[in-house]
């Protein structure tokens, strides 16, 4: 599939199935995920991947981190935190690893390590797997933090799901350019 293709074809698929990525698609996913625009080549990121038994662990830290919050949690939404990262065979953590640079802003290095996460999306798609770019509430909870080893300049920026799709892909949405894109000319008078 052509880089064009991919990229105007490419939508998320939430439903997906085993197996996971092989470790040639893996390879092929981090090899793009390394592509993506850095200012002064900080690299400001790294990636955990969770399989079984990483996935189940992950929904058991949700739910510690829940209850944290909530000690009288139900049992029907303890259970629900808990399949939440078995929706698919593989997650890739992506946490941006922010670094003082004079030059290079946290915010630019958050989008740099969304950027790799972006590549990644395009990445599953050009190799006919799903993938769904996932965050919530959990990815921003201390106990989860905790958990998953972040350092005070670190934050997830995304549980991307990966999988093979599960039923047909939808058609990407047909979006008029002229809605977004306008030509400028200068500032506004006055």
């Amino acid at each position: 599939m052509d880089a064009l293709h991919a990229l105007h074809g490419r939508v998320s698929v939430p439903r997906l199935t085993g197996p996971a990525p092989s470790p040639e698609q893996r390879e092929q996913l981090f090899k793009a995920a390394l592509r993506a625009p850095d200012h002064a080549w900080l690299r400001p990121w790294r990636f955990l991947v969770l399989e079984q038994p990483g996935l189940e662990q992950l929904g058991e830290l949700f739910v510690q981190a829940a209850l944290h919050d909530e000690p009288e949690l139900s049992t029907e939404r303890q259970d629900k935190l808990r399949r939440q990262p078995l929706r698919a065979p593989m997650i890739i953590v992506a946490i941006s690893c922010r670094q003082s640079h004079p030059k290079v802003p946290a915010s630019e290095q958050d989008l740099a390590c969304g950027a790799a996460v972006s590549n990644m999306l395009v990445a599953a798609h050009a190799l006919d797997l799903g993938a769904v770019w996932r965050t919530g509430e959990m990815a921003y909870h201390p106990v989860v933090r905790k958990g998953l080893g972040l350092a005070d300049n670190e934050q997830v920026i995304a549980f991307l799901y990966l999988g093979q799709c599960l039923g047909q892909r939808k058609a990407p949405p047909e979006l008029a350019t002229t809605d977004f894109f306008t030509p400028w000319s200068g500032p506004a008078a006055g």
